[in-house]
């Protein structure tokens, strides 16, 4: 039978319910997978359920999922100690669901030009200065449930998608977009014009992974969950994508997303934009060429020193 109030137990033991055992505890903090697991199952039971009238309770249970998110408690995807990336489809799962229990409600700030209107479950996200993020005057928004980790700068006007998790020192450059579920890694530089994508949906897709350390040009755009491994550089107007294969000419290889895992960008590399030549007969005849990234080098010590970001602006 469900209780309002946790029974007392003998030995100072107290059981905690929400429709199920949620916890046990001896008086000390729970362990943050007991609690994850918890949250797991009550969002992937509200998932499950047909689009309807949510309670309080439901609401409540959203609140808590989208609060680990901005605390990066959970996450939708993970990286193993294998270096393997994995996704976490429940939690992708959760945020969809808040889409689905969203009202549209009126969202312009007093004063403001513009309209706006969105769902109530996704408002625009708040900080203060205890958050230690720059988010420069200009225009920026960042959504409610994403990560954003202390010593980010974020330049207007920029976007940063629910979902999206954001590491520590990370530069998010004027009019990048971090879209939803994508995961940047440590002291990355996102430079002006960049797209990160998003991917939603399907909830058991990878989505778009950036490593530590990785350098994306301007008006660079990065899709369909590619994964760009630690320290490698995008030069400016790269476009990588899941389908694109992309061509190695210092280790001769050429790298494809195949039914093993994703496109994967190798650790260090330097990607430029490159082209390469149709050759069926009628594109010799037109002279015609396709789009491709070249990888033309690895990073060493002198593109380490001309990408290198200045700390004071931190």
């Amino acid at each position: 039978m469900m209780t309002s109030e946790p029974p007392a137990v003998a030995g100072g033991w107290t059981l905690v319910y929400r429709g199920l055992v949620k916890y046990l505890s001896f008086n000390r903090p729970l362990p943050q997978a007991v609690l994850t697991m918890s949250l797991r199952k009550q969002i992937e039971e509200l998932a499950e359920r047909a689009a309807g009238a949510y309670s309080k309770e439901d609401f409540a249970i959203f609140a808590e999922f989208k609060t680990a998110l901005n605390r990066g408690e959970i996450r939708a995807a993970e990286r193993n100690a294998n270096g393997q990336w994995h996704t976490n489809a429940w939690v992708k799962r959760g945020i969809l669901l808040g889409f689905r229990m969203g009202s549209i409600i009126e969202m312009t700030p007093p004063g403001a030009g513009l309209q706006f209107l969105d769902k109530d479950t996704y408002p625009i996200r708040t900080f203060s200065p205890d958050d230690r993020v720059r988010i420069v005057p200009g225009g920026s928004s960042i959504r409610d449930g994403a990560f954003i980790a202390p010593g980010i700068v974020c330049m207007p006007p920029m976007f940063v998608n629910a979902g999206a998790y954001v590491d520590e020192g990370t530069m998010i450059d004027s009019h990048a977009l971090v879209g939803s579920c994508a995961q940047i890694g440590k002291r990355v530089h996102l430079s002006a014009g960049a797209q990160i994508g998003g991917v939603l949906e399907p909830a058991g897709a990878m989505p778009v992974i950036i490593e530590d350390d990785v350098i994306v040009g301007g008006n660079c755009g990065v899709y369909e969950g590619a994964i760009i491994r630690e320290r490698a550089v995008l030069a400016s107007g790269t476009i990588i994508t899941g389908s694109t294969p992309v061509f190695d000419l210092v280790r001769e290889q050429i790298y494809r997303r195949n039914e093993e895992g994703p496109l994967e960008i190798p650790a260090g590399a330097v990607v430029v934009p490159g082209a390469r030549a149709v050759q069926s007969k009628q594109g010799r005849k037109w002279g015609l060429s396709l789009y491709a990234p070249v990888i033309v080098k690895y990073r060493d010590e002198k593109t380490d020193m001309s990408t290198q970001l200045e700390e004071l602006l931190r």
